[in-house]
Order: structure tokens, then C-alpha cells, then sequence
């Protein structure tokens, strides 16, 4: 998924949530190779995340739940890791809640996660959560993007009114991820990313190195809830969702 920069774009793909990085074993998978220019990559290391099968799918009046699995293949066609993401969904009148696993899988021989500010877990968001209508808080009292920007927090929560609602979206980071607190790619165009791997972007130090290599056979998983709520932050008490998600067995 690209990052396409300006604050009056709406294209329909920017309103989404996925699960990517701009650097694993050399290629991109956060970027396209259509808008190569807004990436460090060439054209031909462009990689793709490929479909392979569902393992789960559950649906219910109140809950559901999804599992699927994915291939992490090459612009030449070669598969260099695999990929399993877990959704589990919830809520009531007040909030919905989505509870995300993700899991790289090195079954192809060693993985490098690079370190770029460009992943990793990602929410594009509705034009009414973007200044100057929407406001960006997080779990250490900052605000705005230069407060919240390659800055580590619990979480990150965007409010404002959509179609007349004042509601928000937060995410939060599990207490047993990588490098948690987690730093953000957090952008004022409406980009909200958990990303623990772009250090050296994030802190403008080239001695950073924020890399991440998961041996061959290895993995690593990371956990994410997406906490959707009515009102502001406050209202919604995200900081009290939070401790109930990071304190729950």
C-alpha cells in the first residue's frame, strides 16, 4: 500500500487497514511499484502479499473471527517468507473491536525486517478524522503530528466528526510486542501506523539501527486492537480500554 503524501487526496484505497513494511529482505511490500516514486525502492523490488488460504471464518450476532495465510513473494516471482493474520471482532452500542495477530513465518530461510519508518500495522482514515476537523492524541498526553510522530506511545487515538457523529479510532499496542512501547508513523493526512522497526527515520540518526532478523525456522508476532468509539478520546476512555487490553490473560 503506498503512502501517497498530500492532505485533499481521498482515493477509496486510502480508507483501509492492512498489515505491511517497506523492507523485508530488500523488497517493498508497503509501497507500489505505480507510485515507485514516494519509495526508496526500485521498480523491480517491489514485493506483493499473496493470498494462499483461509483457515478460519466465523460469524455470529455480536463476534466473529477470521485467520487466513499468505505468501510474501518477490517482483521475480520467489516466495521469502509466509504470513498468517488473525482477526478476532467485537462490541456493543458504544465501541467495536477489532483484536489483530500477525505473524512472519521465516519457512524460506532467514527474514531481515529493515529499518523503515514505512509500516507496519496501518489504518487509513475517513477525510472527518483530518485536521482541521479531527484531532491526534496519544497515551503520553501529546498531540498533533509533530508531538506523535516517531514517538513511542501505548497507543494513538484520532477523533473528529464524521457525517455529523463525533467518533474516533485508536490503536493500541500490545504490552508483549517487540519493542513496546511501539514507535508511530503517525501523519496528519490521516495515516495512523505502529511501526517498531524505523529507527533511524524516526529518531534522523543514521547510527539507529531499528533492523530485525528472524531466523530461519523463527518468527516473530505482533498484536494490535483497533478500539472504535463515539465521542473524544476522553469520553470514549481510551486510557482505561487500554489498561483492560494490556492487563487482560
Amino acid at each position: 500500500m503506498a503512502e501517497i503524501p498530500g492532505e485533499d487526496r481521498d482515493e477509496p484505497h486510502q480508507r483501509a487497514m492492512y498489515f505491511a513494511h517497506g523492507d523485508i529482505n530488500g523488497y517493498d511490500f508497503w509501497g507500489e511499484a505505480e507510485f515507485a516514486r514516494w519509495s526508496h525502492h526500485s521498480r523491480s523490488t517491489f514485493g506483493r502479499t499473496v493470498f494462499r488460504e483461509l483457515d478460519k471464518l466465523r460469524g455470529g450476532p455480536d463476534s466473529g473471527a477470521l485467520q487466513a495465510e499468505f505468501d510474501l513473494v518477490t517482483s521475480e516471482g520467489r516466495a521469502i517468507a509466509a504470513e498468517t493474520q488473525a482477526y478476532s471482532f467485537s462490541g456493543d452500542e458504544q465501541v467495536r473491536i477489532i483484536d489483530c495477530e500477525f505473524t512472519i513465518h521465516a519457512n524460506h530461510g532467514l527474514v531481515r525486517i529493515g529499518d523503515t519508518k514505512e509500516g507496519i500495522f496501518a489504518i487509513r482514515l475517513v477525510k472527518g478524522l483530518k485536521p482541521p476537523t479531527g484531532h491526534m492524541v496519544n497515551s503520553e498526553g501529546a498531540s498533533g503530528e509533530k508531538g506523535i510522530w516517531g514517538h513511542r506511545a501505548n497507543w494513538v487515538d484520532y477523533y473528529g466528526n464524521v457525517a455529523g457523529e463525533n467518533v474516533g479510532l485508536a490503536i493500541f499496542d500490545h504490552p508483549e510486542n517487540l519493542r513496546h512501547p511501539t514507535y508511530w508513523h503517525a501523519r496528519r493526512y490521516g495515516l495512523l501506523a505502529a511501526n517498531p522497526f524505523g529507527l533511524k527515520e524516526f529518531f534522523h540518526n543514521k547510527s539507529q539501527d531499528g533492523d530485525y532478523v528472524i531466523p530461519a525456522d523463527g518468527s516473530v508476532t505482533l498484536r494490535y486492537r483497533v478500539f472504535i468509539h463515539h465521542g473524544d478520546f476522553r469520553e470514549a476512555r481510551v486510557a482505561e480500554a487500554y489498561r483492560q487490553y494490556a492487563t487482560k490473560k
